[in-house]
């Protein structure tokens, strides 16, 4: 019988959010995200979302310019995440 407590820590679980105009091309201002402990990154986060396709391929695809906040501070890629991080995806904005 498997180990209850070895597939919970199996995963972690993110809590993302959607900025700008990524809320409305997505519909929705955020969402949990699971994702296996010790393979969660920012990079990984992005693979995951644009393997969904349509708007999510479209927005997130490499090029595109998104800035990724963990924790309300600006991260790079390959940093590691941890269960209930907040991951933010911030495209550009521009105003004045």
């Amino acid at each position: 019988m498997p180990d209850s407590s070895m597939s919970a820590a199996a995963t972690i679980t993110l809590r993302l959010v959607y900025l700008a105009r990524l809320r409305d091309a997505f519909g929705a201002a955020g969402e949990s995200l699971a994702m296996p402990a010790g393979e969660a990154t920012p990079a990984a986060v992005l693979a995951t979302l644009r393997a969904r396709g349509g708007a999510w391929a479209q927005e997130l695809a490499p090029g595109r310019a998104v800035r990724i906040a963990v924790n309300h501070e600006l991260a790079t890629g390959h940093a590691p995440l941890g269960d209930g991080d907040e991951v933010a995806l911030l495209p550009p904005v521009t105003g004045g």
